[in-house]
């Protein structure tokens, strides 16, 4: 069964003029989508995910990261959280009615979460300073598909591209700890080997 599968970064400070900045830092590793670049979607916040959010924004034409950024930076609070959704091309199956799955290279979202400290009471010691949520595994570790040699190929692809934006990520980020994950308790780290060794 598909888990949503997650990436929590820590940062060695993390005060209310380093938050945007961190988290636009963290956006700009990953490798956008050619048909979709840049953001798309902005909301921030306010206490706790249960409150309305004070600002929500749809770029149509979609908007650099900074422009996003900008427009967040007019409020700066340690109690909100502010979420920032992107794009980036990555194989996906799809099936349409008795016809065979089939992978698709096609533009995916990845959301990016920057939370303040005091909001959701503390929620950033458990989820990070920044939460980068990928969606559902199935790319990565297509455990409800057939794993054939095609499969294989674009999974390796999928896992590769992941691979790559984390330690883009280590490198230029200035990060103190970092934790990749799924919703199941298994290592997640322990089955993506596994799926990268079948495809050797």
């Amino acid at each position: 069964m598909a888990d949503q599968l997650y990436l929590n970064l820590w940062f060695p400070s993390f005060s209310e003029q380093e938050m945007l900045p961190r988290l636009l830092s963290v956006i700009k590793q990953l490798p956008f989508s050619e048909a979709l670049p840049g953001v798309g979607y902005l909301a921030i916040h306010p206490l706790s995910f249960t409150e309305p959010e004070i600002l929500e924004d749809s770029y149509e034409f979609r908007a650099d990261p900074e422009q996003a950024i900008q427009q967040a930076a007019e409020f700066i609070h340690a109690d909100y959280a502010y979420e920032i959704e992107a794009a980036w091309d990555i194989w996906t199956p799809k099936k349409e009615g008795d016809l065979d799955e089939t992978w698709i290279a096609s533009p995916q979202p990845v959301k990016f979460f920057a939370y303040g400290k005091d909001f959701d009471d503390g929620i950033y010691q458990e989820d990070g300073h920044v939460q980068v949520d990928f969606g559902l595994d199935t790319p990565f570790l297509s455990d409800d598909t057939e794993f054939t040699p095609q499969v294989a190929v674009r999974v390796k692809s999928n896992v590769q591209k992941l691979v790559n934006f984390v330690h883009a990520v280590e490198k230029n980020c200035g990060i103190s700890g970092r934790v990749l994950w799924s919703e199941s308790n298994e290592n997640l780290a322990q089955k993506l080997i596994a799926k990268l060794q079948k495809v050797q």
